[in-house]
């Protein structure tokens, strides 16, 4: 998804083939986590421990998805589990054809469409709302990959129920963004409470002063410290 990989700029599409692209990302992988056993004595476990982790191996079991896809994945996602995400995103494809919705369609569909899907009210009217940006141009991958981090997260925020958790999740999803903090993630916590020993669950503060020392890796940082909570990272 990214032309290349650097902290707060990269674009949503890469014009490079499929292949050339999975080289691209590997080898990003392979530096950063270079960089992280450096950094991060802590990291350089985990990291060590997983030797076959794919941090965007989990992906494959979603539909491809373009940026208002995306969105589609992380408002459905607000406060869900992955596999009940996952579940409610399956039923929108079957509503539309046996795929997601572009915006146009979205905005035509009975909004009971997707009430009906398992997606509360709250949910689908913020969808209509992405769907409308989209539509008139305020939104699209182009613009997307013009922006920067904060840029993206001003743009997603301003829309009436989205906030920076479903703008951060987007960035590394959507955009691969190489240098994300999911701060008030509660899994995320959880796993470096674990791992970096805390007696309490980690406030914002910490969890940023904690992550100074992945810059400009904390998207991989997290992938892995997911997987060490979830103890399920996707594997070759």
């Amino acid at each position: 998804m990214t032309e290349s990989i650097r902290p707060g700029q990269a674009t949503i599409r890469s014009s490079d083939s499929k292949g050339q692209r999975v080289d691209a990302l590997a080898l990003a992988d392979s530096q950063g986590r270079d960089f992280l056993r450096n950094a991060d004595p802590t990291l350089a476990r985990l990291i060590d421990s997983m030797p076959n982790f794919r941090p965007r191996g989990w992906t494959t079991a979603l539909p491809r998805l373009d940026a208002f896809g995306t969105l589609i994945f992380q408002v459905i996602g607000q406060q869900l589990s992955v596999s009940a995400t996952r579940t409610i995103l399956s039923r929108v494809e079957q509503k539309f054809g046996g795929r997601l919705p572009t915006p146009a369609e979205l905005l035509a569909a009975d909004p009971q469409a997707l009430r009906a899907s398992g997606m509360s009210n709250r949910k689908g009217a913020t969808l209509r709302a992405v769907a409308e940006r989209f539509v008139d141009g305020r939104l699209s991958d182009e613009a997307f990959a013009r922006m920067t981090d904060a840029e993206v997260e001003s743009a997603l925020t301003a829309v009436p129920g989205i906030g920076p958790w479903t703008a951060r999740g987007f960035l590394i999803v959507a955009l691969d963004r190489p240098d994300v903090l999911l701060t008030g993630d509660l899994a995320l916590r959880r796993a470096v409470e674990r791992a970096y020993g805390f007696d309490h669950s980690p406030t914002d503060a910490e969890m940023l002063e904690l992550a100074e020392r992945w810059r400009p890796y904390r998207s991989l940082a997290v992938s892995y410290l997911f997987a060490s909570e979830f103890e399920a990272p996707s594997t070759t």
